[in-house]
């Protein structure tokens, strides 16, 4: 009997401690953590974080103060209009150039989920076409991207759109972002931001 006691306090301690490694990025008041790039909009408006194409129709970007190595990420979006936007990984931002990878979020046949170097080599890997009935456009998607060293893995609506492994980036340092694409007309929706370490 002891030992059945024993298992269970265990089991508890550990559900505990995997719960206390997660982290709200995205408080759902204000953009507490968070540092806007460039002119556009990001605000919150009934509890969701809204990204807004401004008048300037440039990138824009909201990074994390922190800096994150090896996580898991977890968030949910819903597209407007073009939509075009994405999540960056292990990222710095001078201005509103952005050195680093993108995990792809973009309307319907454009490679949601795909992996992006900025000012680098480009795509580096796309999601096979089929891959993109995951996509919600107009609704609700969730995202979860894995990095773990050399290696991301991303997913949609727990569709696994990329496994992808690649020197550079298990050599990038640097926060995570959120991306409003140049040209305007982009409006984004953002809600449940977590993150957990590994």
């Amino acid at each position: 009997m002891k030992k059945i006691a024993l298992i269970a306090v265990l089991m508890v301690i550990a559900q505990v401690s995997f719960a206390q490694k997660k982290e709200k990025l995205f408080n759902g008041k204000d953009l507490s953590g968070w540092i806007i790039y460039g002119t556009e909009k990001w605000y919150v408006e009934d509890g969701l974080l809204v990204s807004e194409s401004g008048p300037d129709k440039g990138y824009g970007y909201l990074g994390t103060e922190e800096n994150y190595q090896d996580f898991e990420i977890e968030l949910e979006f819903k597209q407007e209009a073009n939509g075009n936007s994405g999540v960056f990984i292990r990222s710095t931002v001078d201005g509103t150039k952005v050195s680093g990878w993108q995990v792809e979020v973009a309307p319907p046949g454009s490679d949601t989920g795909g992996i992006y170097e900025s000012y680098g080599r480009g795509w580096l890997i796309k999601p096979d076409p089929e891959k993109d009935k995951a996509l919600k456009f107009g609704d609700w998607n969730k995202m979860k991207i894995v990095v773990e060293g050399d290696n991301v893995t991303s997913y949609v609506n727990g569709v696994e759109m990329v496994n992808f492994s690649d020197e550079k980036i298990g050599q990038g340092k640097g926060g995570v972002l959120l991306q409003i694409h140049d040209g305007g007309g982009i409006k984004v929706y953002w809600r449940n931001i977590v993150l957990k370490k590994l």
